[in-house]
């Protein structure tokens, strides 16, 4: 079985030494995929804006792997302030609310002060 990796061009792929997702078989993983902008190399202060560039950040990496939001089977939370994470519930509903994956929220520190949500998901090529 073969491994594709995927890129989203960000600089700490390659400085770091990681992949935003990786197919294989049938399955994708894509990595922690935080609220960077990347073709315009910033982040948003708000926390819903965030979590929504994280969503676009992922569907692109679903896409480039042969598979969608649709697919994702698990989901994984992670937000510096739980408090901020109720905010962010109708744009999970948006991207999720259909698909009902598994899911975690945890609270824990990131690592740049700017993030406020980091998102890991897990799908299944249909």
């Amino acid at each position: 079985m073969t491994k594709q990796l995927i890129s989203s061009g960000s600089d700490f792929e390659a400085k770091i030494g990681y992949s935003r997702a990786v197919v294989h078989g049938n399955w994708v993983f894509v990595s922690g995929t935080t609220g960077f902008d990347y073709a315009k190399g910033s982040i948003a202060d708000d926390v819903v804006a965030q979590t929504e560039q994280c969503f676009i950040n992922i569907e692109a990496a679903l896409v480039q792997a042969g598979s969608s939001l649709k697919d994702v089977v698990k989901v994984t939370y992670v937000l510096p302030n739980g408090a901020d994470f109720e905010p962010c519930w109708p744009v999970l509903q948006r991207y999720l609310g259909e698909v009902r994956p598994a899911a975690m929220v945890m609270t824990a520190g990131l690592l740049d002060a700017r993030m406020k949500i980091e998102i890991e998901v897990t799908a299944i090529k249909a």
